[in-house]
Parts: structure tokens; C-alpha cells; sequence
């Protein structure tokens, strides 16, 4: 009862939060001159905050321009109207979490958002620049749980950024890496976000932020991308701090293949689809094109080490210092995937979780059960959890901090996202949550095969982007509570101190202490966050040895 009395307190001195007062589109803000042309936008109610949806960064990449570097834009004379969203890059629909505000979907989709303080400020604004995640076959700047309008609330001038997905924004070739003038193709979705980057650092004065104080930021693919960015020649040197959530481009999680695997998988794709040359390639249809590539059989497509966007692999050159000597904000959440990721269809009985153990670590399972044992069916689920999170992205996400940490005399932060997500509302009906982060949606003849307090005890993967963002309001699928934007009070300001100061700590905000060691502390984020002494760097240490990083 005390715990919830001062949870009604502190949430009547919190009525600013968005959700509590929606925000309405109303005049146009002033027309704001940047490089290539004028673009005007829309303003909110109440708070005043700006809104440019739908900013060009690049020549849309169609035609001859499909899998070439994006290329500059041309400029305009007319005003450009910036009152909705661009369209999302080609996709199909992978995840059932994703509910898009943009208008349609086209190859040409190189479009950024921006949100900022309307209010003037005598210093430029610090800047966030937000990548959405997505495994970077899906995912677009317009969903609401990336709005920036919170952000701006805190006085940061905010981005998302669109960029190219899939058979789009990986496909190498011999070809291709030949018409470059950089000898390399593949990996355009990195140069896009570079090329975002590049226009944010010409242009983002007119809006009211400081180009010399830029955050770059996502979660997933997104942070895999951040991970990639402060290690890329390309980037490094653009960035000011960067923040992960779940995710970096380290094996096991989405690292890079060599140019000649990619080059060679690329030639395969191309040979599928019976096109014997680079202009056969770009004259299939886009949606042609999508569809081809998602088919069955299709070689695997990734970005690679093409020596120009990567020289090496990003791990290598973590390990040797060459990334951004920048503060870190790093982290994931407390069961990224379930149990189910790594039992599948067997019961999780000690007997079954043993023999899973025994047929991935042959060698090493008597060490794997010490780390992870399974002597209870409750032991069972909570390890194989752990572990299967592990083996996804938790890892990754943990060898990225190690090696920033090692390598760099700048403050790495790291956090754990504790809180689970209340109940969906009545009119979700029989849907429940995917394996990491989406919905799917089930008769009444098909009832769920676990219990949902088996399957996701803990925040899952992507729960933690609406509160980090401070989003919840545009997220209907949760019955949010009270204790929900408390959670997302703190970590949304944590976050917004970090991107303004490179230091989350804040006023009435538990002390975060950056990590001295890879045995540090960190910062548990739920109800009641706290500083937390790891427990589980024997798990990472092991996995490190394993994966001979």
C-alpha cells in the first residue's frame, strides 16, 4: 500500500508525460532554410514542439541507383512541405509488432523525421539520431514507439532515420563492387545511415541542434547499426555518444560475412533469378524484387568487410581502438527470447534441458550446467531463458561494453531492462506476444501452448523501446498503468541526460555508476531501478572462450 500511495504521488507531479495530453497538429512552424532547399513543417499542441516529417537526405535509390552509395541531393526552389512521414523501405511483413504512420512503401524511401523544441534556446540543442530495429529486413522511422516528441519535450532535437532493408540494403556483387569508384558493393544500409549522419552534421543548425553534440541510438538492428557506425572509418568521427539497446554486429548476432562470401552469395542471388547482368538486376519490379528475395533457397544476404565501410570486423577493430572514443550507454533485457527459442517443442524437464546442453556444448556441458543449471522444471525454464537470450544478442551486446570499456578512456553505462509488460487490452482478443517482441494473433481454437507467465517472465526483446522513448501513450496494444510510465519516467530521463551530458545520472534518479570492469555494476531498470552487482560474467566470459572472440 505505501509502495503504491507514493507511486499516485509521484504520478500526479508527472502530468506532463505524453499520454496525458495528446498532441494535436496545428500551424505551420517557420520555414527552415537547410542545404539542398526550404522545408516547412507542422507544430504541436500543447508544449510547442516542432515536426518535420519526411526530409529527403539522398537521391532516392531507384533505378540506375539502386545498390550504388546513396548519392547527394539535388536542390529544390519551391518550400517543401514536411507534414507526413516518407515512405518505409521495401519490407515484407516480418514482425507482427510493427505499426507503421508512413505513406506506403517505395524503394525510394531515404527520408528522415525531425522533432524539436519550439521554444528558442540561447545554445544549440543536443542532438539524437534514432535507427530503428528490425533485423534490418523491416522497420521504418514512422512508428510510434520511435517518436521523438518526448525527446524534444526534454530539449533534444530528435531523428529517425529511414534507410535501405534486405535485398535492398545488403546484395553484393562482383559487378557491383567493380562500378564503384570504392572497389565494394553490399552494405548500402550502413552507407545510408551514414549518408543520414553526414546531412545531419550540414544541416541540423537550422533546426536548433548542435552538430558537434550528436547521440546515435537504436534498438536491434538498430543497435547492431550503432555498433557498426562507431567502428566504421566513415562515421566515427561524426558521433558524439552512442546508446544500444540489445545488440551488436559481434558474433554470434548478425556479423559481418566476408566480401568474397558476400560477393559470392550475391552472384548466386543473381543467377536465381535468371539475371545475367547489373541491368537486368535493377529492371525487375521492386516488389518483384522483394518478393524473389524472400523465397525459399535464397542465399543468405548481410553486410560484410568490404575494406571500405568496414576495413575489418567490428570486434577487431574494437579491440584495437580505432572506434569512436565515445561514452557508451549499453544494454538489454532481462529475457530477450524464452526458453522455447532453445528447447522448442520438448517439455523443460531437467532430462530434456540436459540432453539440449549435451548436443550444443558436447565438451563443455558440465561447464554450461554449472552457468546455467536445470534441476527444477522452474530452474529449467529460467536457465534455458538465460541462455537462449544469451546465444541471441545478449552476448553481443555484452562484448561490445567489454571491448569499448578495454579500449577507451570514455564512461561506458551499462543497464538491464527488468520490467514486464502489463497485460494487452480486451481488444487484442486472442493475440499473444510473439518470441521477441511481436504479436500474433490466435483463434479461440488455438489456444496458446504455454502458460504467458512461462513464456516472457521478464521484459522480452523491443519491450523496452516505448518506455525508453517515452512512447507508451502510442502503443494500444498494452493496458499501461501507473507503475508503466513511472518506469519510463526514469529511463526515458536517463536516457535524455545521457544524450545531453554523456552522463545519465539526474536529479531523483537512482546513482548509475559507469562500468569499471567487466565484473562492474549496472543498472536495473523496473519499478524500482538500482545499481546491481553483475552476477553473471562467468556466463559471458564462457560464451567469450566458446566463440573464440
Amino acid at each position: 500500500m505505501k509502495l503504491y500511495c507514493l507511486s499516485l504521488i509521484l504520478f500526479s507531479q508527472l502530468a506532463w508525460l505524453p499520454g496525458n495530453a495528446q498532441s494535436r497538429t496545428s500551424a505551420p512552424n517557420p520555414i527552415i532554410n537547410t542545404k539542398s532547399g526550404r522545408i516547412q513543417g507542422t507544430s504541436t499542441t500543447p508544449g510547442g514542439i516542432y515536426v518535420y516529417r519526411g526530409i529527403p537526405y539522398a537521391q532516392p535509390p531507384v533505378g540506375p541507383l539502386r545498390w550504388k552509395a546513396p548519392q547527394p541531393l539535388q536542390a529544390w526552389d519551391t518550400i517543401l512541405k514536411a507534414d507526413r512521414f516518407g515512405p518505409r523501405a521495401m519490407q515484407g511483413n516480418v514482425f507482427g509488432d510493427m505499426n507503421f504512420r508512413s505513406n506506403g512503401m517505395s524503394e525510394d524511401c531515404l527520408y528522415l523525421n525531425i522533432w524539436a523544441p519550439a521554444q528558442p534556446s540561447k545554445s544549440k540543442r543536443p542532438v539524437l539520431v534514432y535507427f530503428y530495429g528490425g533485423g534490418m529486413v523491416a522497420g521504418d522511422g514512422s512508428e510510434g514507439r520511435y517518436d521523438g516528441e518526448s525527446m524534444a519535450r526534454k530539449g533534444i532535437v530528435s531523428l529517425t532515420v529511414n534507410y535501405r532493408l534486405g535485398v535492398f540494403g545488403l546484395l553484393a556483387h562482383p559487378e557491383l563492387s567493380k562500378e564503384a569508384p570504392y572497389h565494394a558493393s553490399g552494405n548500402y544500409t550502413l552507407l545510408d545511415q551514414q549518408a543520414a549522419l553526414a546531412w545531419v552534421k550540414k544541416n541540423i543548425a537550422a533546426f536548433g541542434g548542435d552538430p558537434d553534440r550528436i547521440t546515435i541510438a537504436g534498438e536491434s538492428a538498430g543497435s547492431i547499426s550503432v555498433s557498426a557506425l562507431m567502428a566504421s572509418p566513415l562515421s566515427k568521427d561524426m558521433i558524439n555518444g552512442a546508446i544500444g539497446e540489445s545488440g551488436a554486429m559481434i558474433f554470434p548476432t548478425m556479423p559481418p560475412a566476408s566480401k568474397e562470401d558476400a560477393e559470392k552469395n550475391g552472384l548466386a542471388f543473381a543467377n536465381a533469378l535468371g539475371a545475367s547482368s547489373l541491368e537486368a538486376l535493377r529492371a525487375i519490379p521492386a516488389e518483384d524484387l522483394l518478393k524473389r528475395a524472400s523465397g525459399p533457397g535464397m542465399p543468405p544476404l548481410t553486410t560484410n568487410i568490404d575494406g571500405y565501410v568496414l576495413p575489418k570486423k567490428p570486434a577487431e577493430i574494437f579491440a584495437a581502438g580505432e572506434q569512436a572514443q565515445v561514452p557508451l550507454l549499453v544494454g538489454w533485457n532481462s529475457a530477450e527470447i524464452p526458453y522455447r527459442a532453445l528447447l522448442w517443442k520438448d517439455d523443460p524437464t531437467s532430462e530434456n534441458y540436459t540432453k539440449k546442453i549435451k548436443e550444443l556444448y558436447p565438451q563443455d556441458a558440465e561447464e554450461v550446467l554449472r552457468l546455467y543449471p536445470g534441476n527444477t522444471r522452474e530452474e529449467v525454464i529460467a536457465s534455458a531463458t538465460d541462455l537462449a537470450s544469451d546465444r541471441f544478442i545478449v552476448y553481443s551486446t555484452w562484448k561490445w561494453a567489454a571491448l569499448q570499456l578495454s579500449t577507451s578512456q570514455q564512461p561506458v553505462y551499462r543497464y538491464v531492462f527488468s520490467h514486464s509488460r502489463p497485460p494487452m487490452t480486451p481488444k487484442m482478443g486472442n493475440a499473444q506476444p510473439g518470441l521477441a517482441g511481436g504479436v500474433i494473433k490466435t483463434s479461440a481454437s488455438q489456444p496458446a501452448k504455454s502458460k504467458p507467465a512461462e513464456i516472457f517472465k521478464g521484459a522480452p526483446h523491443a519491450a523496452e523501446i516505448e518506455y525508453a522513448l517515452g512512447n507508451l501513450r502510442l502503443n494500444e496494444v498494452y493496458a499501461w498503468t501507473k507503475e508503466d510510465y513511472l518506469v519510463s519516467n526514469t529511463m526515458l530521463n536517463y536516457f535524455a541526460n545521457f544524450i545531453k551530458t554523456g552522463n545519465p545520472n539526474g536529479n531523483g534518479l537512482p546513482k548509475w555508476e559507469a562500468d569499471a570492469t567487466t565484473r562492474s555494476r549496472y543498472m536495473n531498470i523496473d519499478l524500482r531501478s538500482s545499481l546491481q552487482q553483475e552476477k553473471h560474467a562467468d556466463r559471458y566470459l564462457f560464451l567469450d572462450k566458446a566463440y573464440k572472440q
